[in-house]
C-alpha cells in the first residue's frame, strides 16, 4: 500500500473522530496503515479547517481527505494544500465559493427530515434532541450504538452554518462522492445536486440514513479505496 496516499479522515457534527471507527477497522484490513482522523473542534469552519490543515502538514507524501457532513465543506475548504491530491466526501456538504451550509440549505422548499430535531442551547451550540438521535441520525443503527451516539454527540457552535467557503478544493482536485438514500439530515436530492456540479470521478448511492460511515462501512471503505487506487 505503500504507493496510495495517506488517508485522513473528517467527521462532521454531532460526532467526533471515532465515528469513523467502522472505516478506520476495514480500512486497516486492507492494509492501509497511514490513517489518520482529525478532531476537530466544531467552533468555525476557519477553526476546524486549520486544524485539519495542521494534521495535513504532518502526514509525509499525498493525502486523500475524506469528509462526512460538515466534513465536507472542511475538505473543501482545507483541501487546496499541495499533497491534498484528491476528496471524498460521504454524505456530505460540498459548498461554492461564497457558500455556507444555511445557504445549501434553502435550496429546496422541503427542508430536512430531521431539521425540527435540532435545537441551539443558551451558549450557542446546536443538539439533536437526544430521543430524537436515532431517527435523525442513524435510523439503520442498533438502538443501543444510537443510544452511544446521541450522548456523546459534539455540538457544533451555531455560527458554523453561516461561514462560506473561500476556493473550493473539489474545483482543484478529483472527488468521489457517497449520497445516503435515506439521509435525515441532508435531503438526498440536495446530496445528488451537490455531487452533479463537482463531477465526480463517481457517484455511488446507498439505501442509508446520514450515518452511512457506520451503518455502511465496508461500501464507504470500498469507495475510499477506488479513490487511494486511482491516486497512486
Amino acid at each position: 500500500m505503500s504507493n496510495k496516499p495517506s488517508i485522513v479522515l473528517v467527521h462532521g457534527f454531532w460526532g467526533g473522530a471515532a465515528h469513523w471507527g467502522k472505516v478506520i477497522v476495514e480500512l486497516n484490513r486492507r492494509g492501509y496503515g497511514s490513517l489518520h482522523a482529525v478532531e476537530n473542534p466544531l467552533t468555525s469552519l476557519s477553526d476546524d479547517a486549520t486544524r485539519t490543515q495542521k494534521m495535513v502538514k504532518q502526514v509525509d507524501g499525498p493525502v486523500l481527505l475524506v469528509g462526512h457532513s460538515y466534513g465536507g465543506a472542511v475538505i473543501t475548504q482545507a483541501g487546496d494544500l499541495a499533497n491534498v491530491v484528491g476528496l471524498v466526501y460521504v454524505a456530505a456538504f460540498a459548498p461554492d465559493a461564497g457558500e455556507s451550509l444555511a445557504q445549501i440549505g434553502e435550496w429546496r422548499a422541503a427542508e430536512a427530515a430531521a431539521a425540527g430535531n435540532i435545537a441551539p442551547d443558551s451558549d450557542g451550540y446546536l443538539w439533536i434532541k437526544q430521543d430524537k438521535f436515532q431517527e435523525s441520525f442513524c435510523q439503520d443503527l442498533p438502538a443501543d450504538e444510537a443510544m452511544v451516539m446521541a450522548v456523546t454527540q459534539k455540538a457544533p457552535v451555531a455560527s458554523t452554518t453561516a461561514d462560506t467557503i473561500t476556493d473550493p478544493a473539489w474545483k482543484k482536485k478529483p472527488t468521489w462522492y457517497q449520497v445516503s438514500t435515506s439521509d435525515r439530515m441532508i435531503p438526498p436530492d440536495t446530496e445528488r445536486q451537490m455531487a452533479e456540479r463537482m463531477k465526480p470521478r463517481a457517484t455511488i448511492e446507498l439505501d442509508a440514513s446520514h450515518a452511512s460511515l457506520a451503518s455502511q462501512p465496508t461500501a464507504i471503505t470500498d469507495l475510499i479505496d477506488q479513490a487511494a487506487t486511482a491516486l497512486s
